[in-house]
């Protein structure tokens, strides 16, 4: 199965983009949000769920595994589509789509083209629970960490720092920057200063 896909954008329609990896191009749909960031000559990655039905191999892209696995789960629901799932995703965040499941905000999934009443009940009811928002899902002692502080820790937990060192680091950085959190253009930016940290304290 294709998990993500790194090359140079092609073509861009209006609901996908065809991407150029090692001569061979992927035409993966994707949301109009997503769409819009992309440029053709650009080098992006992209994470990719692939569809399998007997008459047809179909890639859905997304800016993120994050984005991907509520595409995923949501597509779980029986009634719903990847096209419907993807439809969702384009009316909302990843993040608005578990706050409204969460809520039981039937009219916000209803906002979806192609989701009616009935269905939207249906998404909250099975979803119920299987998606909680990533504020709560994060929350640490003293208080909830944002997602891009939370990946930042997670890096530095991949490159072998215990949790609770990483996460010292990273409020470190933060109270000596004078941030409050960690925006997405920061991201790589607190990562490679705590990682100076680290090395400073050798």
């Amino acid at each position: 199965m294709i998990g993500s896909l790194r090359g140079t954008i092609a073509k861009i329609w209006l609901d996908g983009f065809l991407i150029e990896v090692g001569g061979v191009g992927f035409r993966a749909f994707a949301a109009p949000r997503f769409l819009a960031e992309l440029r053709v000559g650009g080098e992006t990655l992209v994470a990719v769920a692939m569809v399998v039905r007997e008459d047809a191999l179909t890639l859905f892209a997304f800016p993120d595994d994050d984005e991907r696995e509520v595409f995923d789960i949501v597509r779980s629901v029986s009634g719903i589509g990847p096209k419907t799932a993807l439809a969702l995703l384009a009316v909302h965040s990843a993040d608005e789509v578990r706050q409204a499941i969460n809520d039981g905000d039937v009219k916000a999934i209803q906002r979806v083209p192609g989701i009616g009443p009935k269905t939207a009940q249906r998404v909250i009811l099975e979803l119920g629970g299987k998606l909680v928002p990533v504020q709560s899902a994060s929350a640490k002692a003293g208080g909830a960490v944002d997602r891009n502080r939370a990946q930042v820790i997670e890096a530095l937990e991949g490159l072998g720092y215990q949790a609770k060192t990483a996460e010292a680091a990273v409020v470190e950085v933060l109270e000596a920057q004078g941030m409050q959190s960690v925006s997405d253009s920061d991201v790589a930016e607190v990562l490679r200063l705590a990682l100076r940290s680290f090395g400073a304290k050798r």
